[in-house]
């Protein structure tokens, strides 16, 4: 199969870099000459094209847009020509189906927010199918995306916080990570098992979640003993406000004043 991605800049230099990982499929990307590109298309070898009209005679099964959001519906439309069972996966926060479905209208179209995780085959990935689609469409999308990570269905009206969740996410994650790294360095680690131990931690309390379906307060409770450790450092997040300034991140992000 053949998948090119549209604008590889850091979100789309990371979903390439995740399928180069672990698709045995034809890769290839789209954008305007650039070093930086050129040079991550030699090391990853994946095919580079400049312009639409190489993508089109190309003719992939896939193509993920990855363009700035201003201008992907204008970037879509320059790919009128893709053969019909072309399948438009775009990664552009807040453009919406019936936008790209206007300039793209016998392509089958679906919209994705990822995160830059997808590099490493760790990403979250929340997904928005139209219901017309095909079973076949939903296989194919299906196993382009899982290579990249976990993908989470959603309505295309939930997108824009599945945005703030997963894709801001990890920036509060590592500004958590690089706070509790400080404190074990205070007490005698060094910075770099520091960073291993907490990054294995993150990543194992993940797993552990994801794959227990349990809720995040279930499995604090299973590490917190009367009396013990843990609830007195819970209690210290507690008194300075931790969960409230999660939330209002969140907030924020989501661009509430």
């Amino acid at each position: 199969m053949k998948i090119t991605v549209v604008g590889v800049g850091s979100m789309g230099g990371a979903i390439i870099k995740g399928l180069v990982n672990s698709s045995a499929d034809e890769i290839s990307g789209l954008n305007p000459t650039n070093p930086r590109v050129s040079n991550m298309a030699e090391q990853l070898h994946f095919k580079l094209f400049t312009t639409a009209s190489e993508v089109i005679k190309y003719q992939p099964d896939v193509v993920i847009l990855t363009t700035p959001a201003n201008i992907t519906v204008a970037v879509a439309k320059e790919l009128d020509g893709l053969k019909p069972n072309t399948i438009i996966i775009s990664a552009a926060a807040g453009v919406r189906q019936h936008e790209l479905k206007a300039v793209l209208p016998n392509n089958p179209v679906a919209t994705m927010i990822p995160n830059t995780p997808v590099a490493v085959n760790a990403g979250t990935i929340g997904l928005a199918l139209p219901a017309e689609d095909s079973t076949d469409t939903r296989n194919i999308i299906d196993n382009v995306l899982n290579q990249l990570g976990d993908v989470i269905m959603v309505s295309e009206d939930q997108l824009d916080i599945v945005g703030v969740v997963g894709g801001c996410g990890p920036a509060f994650v590592d500004v958590f990570m690089d706070a509790i790294s400080d404190a074990a360095v205070k007490h005698g680690l060094d910075r770099q098992t520091a960073y291993q131990l907490i990054a294995s931690m993150v990543k194992g309390t993940g797993t552990l979640a994801y794959d227990t379906e349990k809720s995040p307060s279930a499995l604090r409770d299973e590490v917190t003993s009367p009396a013990g450790t843990t609830i007195k450092g819970v209690e210290a997040l507690e008194k300075h406000g931790f969960r409230f300034g999660v939330i209002d991140a969140v907030n924020k992000a989501n661009g509430e004043d």
